[in-house]
Order: C-alpha cells, then structure tokens, then sequence
C-alpha cells in the first residue's frame, strides 16, 4: 500500500527540479499524476514512469488550464509550482520584469486555483499545495525584490483559500523552501558575472553546509499530499536547512 494510493495529482513545473522530484515521488507512492509543464521535451521523460501522464500547458494561460481541467474526471491533489526567480533590488525591477514575476508567480496559481477548486468542492474534498519561499514575508533576502513579494503573496493566498474553503472539505498548504540544488538554480548561477563566486555565495548562506535536494522537498511534497495531514491546513511549511532562524 502506497501513502498515495488512489489518489489523482495535478502539479504545475514538473519537467525537471522539485516539480519532477514531487512528481516521481508521488507515482512511486500510487498516486495517478498527471505533469505538466511548458517544457515538452523534458516534460516526455515522466513518461518512462508507469502511472505519470504528461500534459503541455502554459500556467499562465487560461484557457489551457480549463482545457486541462475538462479532461480531468476527478482531482485530489493540486500542486502549483510553477515560478520564475528574478533577481534585483526593486530599483533593479522595471515594471515588465514586475509584471512577469507577478503573473507566473501569483496569478498563475489564482488561475489554477479557480479553475480547479469548483471539481473539489463538489467532490467534497480537494488538497491544494502551493509552492512559496522563505524569501517571502517570512525572511527578507538581497536581491529579491520582486520574487519575495510574490512569494509572500502565495502565502496570503494560501491563508485565504484554506479559511474560506476549509467547511467544504478543502485543505490549502503552502511549502517554503530555502536554496535547492535544481536545474533552474545552476542556470540562474551560471548567468551571474562570476558563476564561481556566485554558487560559493549561495553555499555560504546555508548554516548546515549544503543545499537542499530536490528529493528532500519532495518527502514534504508526499506528506502534506497524503491523508498523513489531514489535520493540516493554511501553514507554511519551512524547509530551509535552519536559513531562516
């Protein structure tokens, strides 16, 4: 018996970092999942793994995510990953650069969020896992202006749909991770002026002397996913190697 058994998952950024540690782990605890991601050719290597079916879609498209949602019978889990880390002060934010961060950020989960709740609510149960940060309301970090305010805002909107929905069965966490070794950092690195001192920066921050895994997020991922949290609702759930204290 698998912690997952049954259950259907609809997660967001799934090609590659947490998105495709959350999706392997929850597969290889039963669940039926369901992976998108606007990145198909990376998006395709879920398929190898018996119990994955992989989708194309554009989280900041509308009408994508209904599409989507109309093929879905049943939805159990709902887990928004998607996000773009812009880095800078906010002097070093001009507006089109705000204007991304807050429509892949935030709105794309509002757009997910509303688009699938209506299914959970008349199921009568429903699990919505956002992914935020503990850049955010939760730790001021330099050069994250932007990232931090959309980061905090997933927070709020986490709060907000777990207080509103939580009569009609719904649950709504939030995950805060610290610096995870994904793709996606090593690419944000590697376009820095000094890629080597950049990755020692980011090292030095971490009070146990690594980054996270994306595997070790995912073990999260499965328990706030599972039946295990069931009397969990509206939290931040910091996984940060003690960065944050």
């Amino acid at each position: 018996m698998g912690r997952l058994d049954g259950k259907v998952i609809v997660l967001s950024a799934a090609a590659q970092g947490i998105g495709r540690a959350a999706a392997i782990a929850f597969v290889n605890e039963g669940a039926q999942v369901i992976a998108t991601d606007i990145n198909e050719t990376k998006l395709k290597e879920l398929e190898a793994y018996k119990g994955i079916q992989t989708r194309v879609l554009d989280v900041t498209k509308k009408d994508q995510i209904e599409k989507l949602c109309k093929e879905i019978d049943r939805v159990d889990v709902l887990f928004n990953v998607a996000g773009f880390v812009h880095h800078g002060t906010i002097l070093d934010c001009a507006e089109a650069d705000w204007d991304f961060t807050m429509n892949v950020n935030v709105r794309s989960m509002y757009l997910m969020i509303k688009t699938f709740l209506p299914k959970m609510l008349a199921q009568k149960s429903g699990n919505i896992i956002n992914m935020s940060s503990v850049a955010s309301s939760i730790k001021g970090v330099v050069n994250r202006c932007v990232y931090s305010t959309s980061k905090a805002a997933v927070i709020g909107l986490t709060k907000s749909v777990a207080s509103d929905f939580i009569e009609q069965g719904i649950r709504c966490n939030c995950i805060c991770p610290g610096t995870v070794d994904t793709p996606s950092l090593r690419e944000r690195i590697q376009a820095r002026p000094d890629p080597e001192q950049a990755f020692k920066d980011f090292l030095a921050r971490q009070r146990t002397g690594r980054m996270a895994t994306a595997e070790e997020v995912a073990h999260l991922c499965v328990y706030l996913a599972s039946d295990e949290s069931a009397y969990v609702t509206g939290n931040e759930h910091i996984i940060d190697g003690g960065w944050s204290l």
